[in-house]
Parts: C-alpha cells; structure tokens; sequence
C-alpha cells in the first residue's frame, strides 16, 4: 500500500512539473511572439523613426538589467547608468581608438565593460543597505560620469565619442542611414538577450534571488549566500546593460556623457515602475509606454509635456501600483477565477 501511494504521488508530483514546465515554455514563446509582432508593427507603423524604435530597445534592455537586480533582488539602485554608459563608451572606444568595427565585436566589447562595471558597482553597494545603498549607486553614476568627463582624450569629454564606423553585419548588410540595419540588429539582440533572461529567472539561482528579496535571514539559515547570488546578479545585470550601451553606440555612431548621467538611470526606474517590477514583460512594457508617450507628447506639446508625463506616472502610481503589466495580469487573472467559479 505504501509502495503504491508513493508511486502515485511520485506521478502526480511528476504531472505537476511537466506542466509547469510547459506552461513555462508556453509563455516564453508567447513572449517571444509579442516582440517580434510588436517590432513588426512599429516597422510597419514608424517607417521613418526607426532611429527612435532602435533607442526603445537599447533602453529596453537598461530597463531589463535594471529589473533583474531591483525587481528580483531588491536591491535599491539610481546608478545603473554607470553599466549602459560602460557598454556604449567600450564598444565606441574599440571602433574610434582600435579600429574594431565589427558590430558582433563591438557588442561583446560593450557586454564585457558593462559586466565588468556591473562587478565594480555590486562590490561597493552591497556593503551598505537600504537608503545608503540608494546613495552609494548615486555617488558611482556620477564617478562613472565624472571620469567619462576627464578622460576625453578616450571618451570625447563633454564633446562625445565620434568618429565611430561599422562593418557591414555579418560581413553583408551595411548600416544604412534609415537604420533598418540596425533596428534589426537590436530585435535580435533583444530576443536572444530576453530568452536568455527568462532561463535565468527561472532557474534555481533565479528562486535564490527571489528569496533573498523576500527573507534574506532564511536563506543564510539554509546555507546559502546572499552575498555571491547578487554579486553574480550585478555581473548579469550588468552585461545586460552593456549590451544596451553597445547597441546605442553602434546605432547613433557617437557616444555623449548622458549615457552615464543619473538622470538616465532615473527614467530607467520610472520605466520599471510603470511597466511593473519583478517581471521581464513588464520591464519591456514600461519601456515602450514611457518612450512612446513621451516622444508623442513631446512633439504635440513641447512646452509642457513634462507635466503630461508626469501626470501619467502619478496616475499608474496610485491607480495601479503593481504597474501596467502587473495590473492587467491581475485583471485576467481574477476574469478567469470568476469565469471558472461560475462554471456549472
């Protein structure tokens, strides 16, 4: 009786994980899907903008490396600048000082600067927590920045970084000045970079960090380290950002020093607040709502679209506090429990 009860529950715990697992991989290709519709759709829809549809998916990606250490890990930071601005000053270096102007090259120059700056910044905020955290990533966007700003015999100064070239794509397809070459070049990106995410999010180390978000005394008591799981975050983290900077630098063919300026890392927050933390979707939602809306209000009103801008974050703010992703989540959500409850 025993044996036959535990291959039971052995099954039924077997079922349980196929179909989470299912529903996981369900999903990622649901995700997957929305991106390339939704960048099809803006090629259709901005033809003449794709410059701006390419910035979307480089900030897209700040947005994504910065939710992976506040959305996932807690960690509280208005420095993740620092990891863009490394990733867009090293590819652009490559190109203007070495003559390294294979965007493939440029792409993994600026996803090692921004790892690199990712292990810097996690190495002297996780010393502190709470509000000295907050000031720490504060202090290190304006450092990155700071020096950005002395060394412009590599960097440009407060001229920027010029004179940047590309090789055609793969050796074929040159980057044109409607930048079609580019904006295919960043969707791609976007999508290896999102489905490696989601691997990384659900994996055991993903759960570890959710964890140690949630209660980081529990998961010292079972052995494990708080510590080297964030570190390891910020190293991700931080090539994600890289990888964002990397595709401004080769997408704009210059580098200024607002690609390191708190400001940026600001909106970056703004964006993760709007779309909704501790979630991918909602990174990417948040982005392309922000960016929309505020190229849109921008053009229509450019006296005041700051306040039209800031209205809509007070809004969501108080209206929907999980942000846009997370508040239609759970509307669907509670559509199918009532649909199912009245089921006969």
């Amino acid at each position: 009786m025993t044996e036959k009860t535990n291959s039971t529950l052995t099954a039924s715990a077997e079922t349980t994980r196929n179909r989470l697992r299912a529903g996981f991989i369900s999903r990622d290709l649901y995700g997957v899907a929305a991106i390339v519709i939704v960048a099809a759709a803006g090629y259709v829809l901005f033809p003449d903008n794709l410059a701006l549809l390419t910035r979307i998916i480089a900030i897209a990606l700040l947005v994504l490396s910065l939710d992976l250490v506040t959305g996932y890990c807690g960690v509280a930071t208005l420095g993740q600048a620092a990891l863009f601005g490394s990733g867009a000053y090293a590819a652009g270096i490559l190109s203007a000082h070495y003559g390294i102007n294979d965007p493939l090259l440029m792409t993994l120059g600026g996803i090692i600067a921004g790892a690199v700056a990712g292990l810097v910044c996690g190495i002297v905020m996780l010393r502190a927590h709470g509000l000295p955290q907050l000031v720490l990533s504060i202090a290190l966007v304006y450092l990155f920045h700071e020096f950005a700003n002395k060394a412009s015999s590599w960097t440009g100064g407060s001229d920027g970084l010029s004179g940047i070239v590309l090789d055609p794509l793969f050796g074929l397809y040159e980057f044109d000045l409607f930048g079609h070459t580019a904006y295919f070049f960043g969707v791609i990106l976007l999508l290896i970079v999102f489905a490696l995410l989601r691997i990384v999010v659900r994996s055991p180390f993903g759960m570890l960090c959710r964890g140690i978000k949630e209660d980081p005394v529990r998961i010292r008591a079972i052995g494990a380290s708080p510590h080297k799981a964030l570190i390891k975050m910020y190293i991700i983290s931080g090539a994600v950002a890289g990888t964002g900077g990397a595709l401004s630098a080769i997408s704009t063919q210059v580098v200024a020093l607002d690609a390191l300026s708190f400001t940026q890392s600001a909106e970056a927050l703004v964006m993760l607040v709007l779309g909704g933390t501790g979630s991918l979707f909602g990174a990417l939602v948040g982005t392309l709502v922000f960016m929309l809306f505020e190229d849109f209000v921008s053009a229509a009103n450019p006296f005041h679209w700051l306040t039209m801008v800031g209205a809509l974050l007070i809004v969501v703010v108080l209206f929907a506090p999980k942000g846009i992703f997370g508040t239609v989540q759970d509307l669907l959500s509670a559509r199918r429990n009532r649909t199912g409850e009245t089921r006969p």
